[in-house]
């Protein structure tokens, strides 16, 4: 797990770019403080910060050489099955030329390395893991950049006049100085109603996110980028494209998420380092425990961070855990003071801007300070086994197409929003108005912070926001059979993919934390879309899931009520971090894209208790001004 940086371009070999990739690569020092290294030739320059994980030794500091010299890469991430690649690539292709490759290494850099000399770019079909790598070809002088198939590691880019410029955070790109640091409007009006831009677009102009499963070629010939993508998430949930076989029993079906689920956590637990585990005593994050404890040798390590000592702390579902499998546990308690006082370092963390990621800076400092290198996280089990509510919802909605026929059903939906002067009521009206109610035109509805009247007044251009999600979700086609696989490939592309893998990635890389997902191994992710909704209906929370896990869990945490953190965000906002939420609500109101009375008016509803104003309808828009501030971005 690392940190990369490069810049590729004609006869770049000066001062000035030698200044710049400096700057970028010393602007996210904080993923990779084992070791630094830069590269270049007239052509590129790749730069470099290491987190060691697998091979500690100085063999696997980069930008690593191919042994012939040819061949240059910086790699970001891990693969999780490279030994079965490296025995591969240690013998001769059956039919070909391909003699054995000799390894110097014991690195997973090396291995794909080795593998792209053999394969090509084909090589990423044979990786399982998370990762984004760049390697640099000093003869036919083209660069290739691949990006995993989920999304987990973050590769962004800029591209303009024949210059590429590329890095693991935006931040990077920001010190090079050799961009113009202006936001984008129309971006700025998709984060104000959904709390995130939707790759490949960012908060920038000009600076996109590599899409997952994508791989993007740079030529010093062409002056044209070509991006091409090798794995297509969509393919899974659609019986025309699915590669598994349908008419497995639910029994079979159970077997096979176990196995799949099993084999994935086995892999992850390949390090040179100490790790443990997220436990928060959910299912998802106790299904990932248990599982540990089958397959380890060693006493697993957990970790629960509680902000709420009462009655309803998750610390005491994740002590039954802990004890029912002997792990090492960490109990981390801090109170909301403890909380406040490390806020503004994990404001400076944000690297992009989101309304979600202090939690996940707080947890992984945390853990990091208790010696802890890699982690373990239950994130992906709810977009993949419905265990959100949206799931339920978006079902029943698809059946109800008499809707349609209710005479004048948008005047019901006003009159019923009237009435409940609630978010849910607002949601329920836009919902009834639609011209076509089903799940997918009501989707963008569920995932809105406004209703539409308050967003039109806040956005001074008329951009609508939801063509970005909509573009998205227009894509993922699936039959009457795999309605709640849809639903999957809303939330992993939406919110999943951008807020809470982003989020994931820079908060816990701002402490030098690796942080592993299980439950999006690619082969688990592609079975679990693949099975219909007769076996995933959610009757209750992650019924399939908590089935195929059999008897691993106890009944107290498959039947436990689902939680969160429960910190008084709304009295903070109001009381202790008043003062800096207004004041950064008042120079938000100034900037050239908000409609400053609106705004104004939407914090004092806030502070006034109207129901349809809450404090994350207002908290996001408090972070985006800061990280503007912060990183004194032109608006």
């Amino acid at each position: 797990m690392c940190g990369i940086t490069g810049i590729i371009g004609q006869h770049i070999n000066n001062p000035s770019s030698h200044s710049a990739i400096k700057k970028m690569n010393d602007a996210i020092a904080h993923r990779g403080p084992n070791s630094e290294g830069v590269w270049n030739d007239e052509h590129c320059f790749l730069a470099h910060r290491r987190l060691s994980i697998i091979d500690l030794s100085e063999a696997g500091n980069q930008p690593f050489l191919s042994q012939d010299g040819r061949y240059v890469m910086v790699y970001n991430g891990e693969l999780y099955n490279y030994r079965d690649i490296k025995l591969e690539l240690q013998r001769a292709e059956h039919g070909s030329k391909q003699l054995p490759y000799i390894f110097k290494t014991n690195t997973d850099t090396e291995v794909i390395l080795a593998a792209y000399l053999r394969w090509g770019v084909d090589c990423v079909k044979r990786f399982n893991g998370m990762f984004a790598f760049a390697i640099w070809d000093t003869v036919e002088q083209k660069l290739v950049i691949v990006r995993d198939r989920l999304g987990v590691k973050p590769l962004y880019y800029h591209y303009k006049n024949g210059l590429l410029c590329f890095a693991s955070e935006i931040r990077a790109l920001i010190h090079s100085g050799l961009i113009d640091k202006k936001i984008s409007l129309k971006s700025v009006a998709e984060y104000v109603q959904y709390a995130t831009v939707h790759a490949p677009n960012t908060i920038l102009q000009d600076i996109y996110m590599l899409m997952p499963g994508h791989i993007l070629e740079c030529r010093i010939s062409n002056s044209e980028l070509q991006i091409q993508q090798y794995w297509n998430i969509n393919d899974f949930a659609n019986p025309k494209t699915n590669k598994y076989e349908d008419g497995l029993t639910y029994k079979e079906t159970c077997t096979k998420v176990n196995e799949l689920l099993t084999a994935s956590v086995e892999r992850r637990l390949v390090a040179d380092v100490p790790f443990g585990a997220f436990l928060s005593g959910g299912i998802d994050s106790s299904a990932i425990v248990g599982l540990m404890s089958k397959v380890s040798s060693e006493k697993v390590q957990t970790f629960n961070v509680s902000f709420d000592e009462g009655e309803f702390s998750e610390a005491l579902y994740a002590k039954q855990i802990s004890e029912k499998f002997n792990t090492e546990h960490h109990e981390i308690k801090l109170t909301p003071n403890d909380f406040l006082k490390q806020l503004p370092e994990a404001l400076a963390a944000i690297d992009h801007p989101s309304g979600d990621g202090p939690n996940s800076y707080i947890v992984s400092k945390a853990t990091k300070h208790a010696g802890i290198t890699m982690a373990l996280s239950g994130l992906g089990g709810d977009e993949l086994f419905a265990g959100y509510d949206i799931f339920k919802r978006y079902y029943e909605l698809e059946k109800k197409g008499w809707l349609n026929l209710i005479p004048a059903k948008g005047l019901a939906g006003k009159v019923l929003a009237a009435k409940k002067k609630s978010v849910q009521g607002d949601k329920t009206a836009e919902i009834l108005n639609l011209d076509t109610i089903n799940g997918f035109n009501a989707y963008p509805v569920n995932r809105k912070l406004f209703n539409q009247t308050d967003y039109n007044s806040l956005i001074k251009e008329n951009y609508n926001a939801d063509n970005f999600i909509k573009n998205i979700i227009k894509k993922s086609e699936t039959d009457k059979k795999h309605i709640l696989s849809r639903v999957s490939l809303f939330e992993i592309q939406t919110y999943m993919q951008n807020v809470l893998l982003r989020d994931a990635d820079q908060m816990s890389m701002a402490v030098a934390l690796e942080v592993r997902v299980p439950f999006l191994d690619y082969q688990l992710v592609e079975f679990a879309l693949s099975i219909n909704d007769e076996y995933k209906y959610p009757h209750t929370p992650k019924k399939l899931l908590t089935d195929a896990l059999g008897d691993l869990l106890p009944d107290s945490i498959v039947n436990r009520p689902k939680m969160g953190f429960t910190l008084p965000w709304k009295e903070w906002l109001k009381e202790d971090l008043k003062d800096f939420c207004e004041d950064n609500i008042v120079q938000l109101s100034k900037r050239s894209f908000i409609n400053r009375e609106a705004l104004l008016l939407i914090w004092n509803r806030f502070l006034s208790n109207d129901p349809k104003v809450t404090w994350s309808r207002v908290w996001h828009l408090i972070i985006l001004n800061h990280w503007i501030n912060t990183h004194q971005i032109d608006c």
